[in-house]
């Protein structure tokens, strides 16, 4: 007597959406661009089970930022500050879900706020900028019309100059003056 079982083998499919390439199931085939495709593997019965697969392959996607920014500047991820000009990359998902390679071409606006004092006139080192000079004793309030690299002084006080390029500004430190005679 010959007791004899069949098993049938079976067939089933699945849908992969995946990024740059897929590795099928048995392990025996990489495949690249989307299509149809099958794969074979053993069933817990030890049958062949026949998987049809329904493949979308997405890509990678690149992009460059150029950016000024005045102090810093935070990666479009938020993995990363750079505090100084420089080309960087940074990689978030793109709308497939793959990676998206950002290359960020970065210059960091640095603003020079030093003054040099002659007699009664100090000048701001910072050269292409615009100036405000300040009143530092009443509040940083702007001095009407002094908006030229020098400021000729005329009444003892403290004053300092705020510097600004492409959107940045800084202030320089006080510097007093007395006026005598």
């Amino acid at each position: 007597t010959i007791h004899l079982e069949i098993f049938n083998n079976t067939i089933g499919s699945i849908n992969i959406i995946n990024c740059g390439s897929y590795t099928s199931p048995s392990g025996n085939h990489t495949w690249y661009t989307s299509g149809n495709y099958t794969d074979k593997i053993v069933n817990s019965l030890g049958c062949d089970s026949t998987i049809l697969i329904n493949l979308t392959i997405t890509e990678t996607s690149y992009s460059t930022i150029n950016d000024t920014s005045c102090t810093n500047f935070t990666s479009p991820s938020g993995n990363h500050t750079w505090n100084n000009s420089g080309s960087y990359t940074d990689t978030i998902p793109n709308y497939v879900g793959c990676d998206s390679i950002i290359t960020i071409h970065l210059t960091i606006e640095d603003l020079d706020t030093t003054i040099q004092n002659y007699g009664t006139t100090l000048t701001s080192n910072a050269n292409g900028v615009s100036y405000q000079w300040l009143d530092c004793n009443n509040g940083y309030t702007p001095i009407p019309g002094e908006t030229n690299q020098s400021f000729n002084i005329t009444t003892s006080g403290s004053y300092a100059v705020e510097v600004s390029n492409n959107g940045c500004q800084s202030n320089s430190t006080c510097y007093s003056l007395a006026i005598v005679g």
